[in-house]
């Protein structure tokens, strides 16, 4: 069975936002707008992404090789 996997969008400017959500999303890959990037679905991940939602979209895919 294969893992579950988060397509992440980064959907909003982290300009002018506190240091620590630019760096949030600096450590889950996304550094332009509408760059999407995947990660394994784990209590980890979830936390960042909970940290930034106001500024990413957040897609759940059965497997890596699910199109966006």
């Amino acid at each position: 069975m294969t893992e579950p996997v988060l397509a992440i969008t980064l959907k909003r400017s982290p300009i002018g936002r506190p240091q620590r959500h630019r760096q949030t999303l600096k450590t889950l890959g996304l550094n332009r707008l509408q760059q999407t990037v995947r990660h394994k679905d784990n209590p980890a991940i979830r936390g960042m992404i909970r940290q930034v939602c106001h500024l990413v979209e957040v897609q759940e895919l059965k497997s890596a090789r699910d199109v966006v």
